[in-house]
C-alpha cells in the first residue's frame, strides 16, 4: 500500500486505463517526443484535444517551441517502442522512423489515430501545464488494436473477445 499522499493518489488514478500518446515535432532541426497518457478529447467545434505535461519535464520546454506537433495514439504494433520511448534523453528516440506529417509534426506509421495540432491556450494546473491543441488534420487506422495504460502496465484492447 502507497505510503505518501502523492504515491497514494497515483495509486487511484492507475485504477483509471487510458490510451498512450506520443507527443513529437521537429525542433532546432532534431525530432523531440515524449509519451503522455492524458490525452484528451475536448470540443468538436472548433475541434480541440488536450494534454497534461508534467512541470518537471525536461522534454515538454522543448516540445513547446514547436507551432505544429503531432499526436500519435500508439497501436498494437507500436508496443514495441513503449520501453524505449519511456526513456530519459537522446537515446529515446534512436533509431525511431517517424512520419512526416507536416514540417515539423511527426507522427508513428501504424498507429490507432494520428493527429497534428497547433497549441491553442496554455492553463497552468498545479503541477502540470495543461495544455488545449487546436486540431488541423487528423486520421484513425480502424484495423488498428490501440494501446491502453492501466495499473502501470501497457496491454491491447482485444475488442469483443473475453
Amino acid at each position: 500500500m502507497p505510503t505518501s499522499p502523492a504515491a497514494s493518489m497515483r495509486h487511484s488514478f492507475a485504477a483509471y486505463p487510458t490510451g498512450m500518446a506520443l507527443i513529437a515535432a521537429e525542433v532546432d532541426g532534431r525530432n523531440e517526443a515524449m509519451l503522455a497518457n492524458s490525452f484528451t478529447s475536448v470540443s468538436l467545434d472548433p475541434p480541440l484535444v488536450s494534454v497534461a505535461f508534467t512541470n518537471t519535464s525536461t522534454t515538454w520546454p522543448r516540445l513547446r517551441r514547436a507551432h505544429e506537433l503531432g499526436i500519435t495514439i500508439l497501436g498494437e504494433s507500436n508496443a514495441t517502442l513503449v520501453p524505449q520511448l519511456r526513456l530519459s534523453g537522446s537515446a529515446r528516440l534512436d533509431g525511431i522512423a517517424f512520419d512526416h506529417a507536416t514540417a515539423q509534426a511527426r507522427t508513428l506509421p501504424r498507429a490507432a489515430a494520428t493527429f497534428v495540432v497547433r497549441p491553442h491556450q496554455h492553463i497552468p494546473a498545479g503541477d502540470h501545464e495543461l495544455i488545449l491543441f487546436e486540431v488541423v488534420d487528423h486520421s484513425r487506422h480502424d484495423d488498428t488494436v490501440p494501446l491502453t495504460y492501466f495499473d502501470r502496465h501497457v496491454d491491447v484492447i482485444h475488442n469483443g473477445e473475453q
